[in-house]
């Protein structure tokens, strides 16, 4: 049987859109076992995906002596690791632990020292979206080398959603759109501004549209009186865990949101993902828009390089309320 370890220690809306890949090792391998290394903030959502067997913490693994780690590592029997997100710590316990196959980009130097097959391939300048990037990671096990975005969106297998607790399944009203509002990203992306999200929710009709915000306790702080503003809204901010904030955007019908992971997470998940972004490499639509059956995403039709030094982004507010609000039509 193939044991598999997949790599990916970053952030949420990565591993969301790294998913897919063990979706495609499954079906390269069907009777497979798929290992996924990544921190632990990321467990939730790696365990809803069905194409996984087991979770490894790196939060728990880094503590250990690099001994005890390799030993760890030997323990699974791996046949073969996937440096999905390089990281040279990783790369070389892997090493040492002698797993057979042990597959990194080309792009970093000591993937030359401690892999064995290294697909050739930039990130920063391709024109494919990262999903496909990572496909390309699974070349050297005899994957094809470029897979179709409509192919990528069956791949997920979010599956494994826990149920929702009746206090916040209470809060989903059948007879309205339920709608996330997710301002904020904690400085990954750029952001449409609190601004825009005002405008957005003051001509949403309270009688077709219930709204929630989301974002993390800190994040709530910040937001805690703009939010005020408009009592119609309910508080999401700091009060799910990931678990449960993944099962609520499965019971609710759509989110917007910057690049962020609620936006993928909402994507994978079949629901209305709307994310908004700015025309930059490599930070465009065309790399990381959200992925899923229902997904869109609205970026200003131009090639833009004036915001590059700044958060504060002109081609992000631009987007006007109004161009969300014929997608949240539904």
């Amino acid at each position: 049987m193939t044991r598999i370890i997949i790599s990916r220690t970053d952030s949420i809306g990565d591993v969301v859109l790294t998913l897919p890949l063990a979706g495609l090792l499954k079906k390269l391998y069907p009777s497979s076992e798929i290992f996924f290394l990544g921190s632990n903030y990321t467990r939730a959502i790696v365990e809803t995906s069905q194409h996984i067997t087991g979770f490894i913490s790196w939060d728990s693994l880094k503590e250990l002596s690099e001994p005890g780690a390799i030993s760890f590592l030997e323990k699974l029997n791996l046949d073969t690791i996937i440096h999905a997100f390089p990281n040279r710590k990783i790369a070389k316990i892997a090493f040492k632990a002698k797993i057979p196959l042990r597959i990194g980009t080309s792009h970093r130097w000591f993937h030359w020292i401690y892999c064995n097959k290294l697909p050739n391939f930039s990130r920063k300048n391709s024109n494919l979206h990262e999903a496909q990037l990572n496909l390309k990671l699974a070349e050297p096990l005899g994957a094809a080398s470029d897979y179709p975005l409509t192919e990528i969106i069956d791949l997920y297998g979010l599956n494994n959603i826990t149920s929702l607790p009746e206090i916040w399944k209470d809060q989903i009203d059948t007879d309205r759109i339920n709608v996330i509002l997710h301002p904020k990203s904690k400085g990954s992306a750029r952001e449409w501004g609190l601004e825009r999200f005002g405008e957005l929710i003051k001509i949403l009709p309270e009688e077709k549209f219930k709204i929630f915000v989301s974002g993390t306790a800190q994040e709530g702080e910040l937001l805690k009186d703009w939010i005020q503003q408009f009592p119609s809204v309910h508080n999401l901010t700091g009060k799910l865990s990931l678990s449960e904030f993944i099962a609520f955007i499965a019971s609710s019908d759509a989110l917007v949101a910057a690049s962020t992971g609620p936006v993928h997470i909402a994507a994978a998940l079949g629901k209305r993902a709307i994310g908004i972004y700015p025309p930059m490499r490599p930070i465009h639509p065309g790399r990381w828009k959200p992925l899923g059956k229902n997904a869109l995403f609205l970026a200003l039709d131009k090639n833009c390089e004036d915001c590059k030094k700044t958060q504060n982004c002109e081609c992000m507010r631009m987007i006007q309320a109004n161009q969300v609000k014929k997608l949240l039509n539904i």
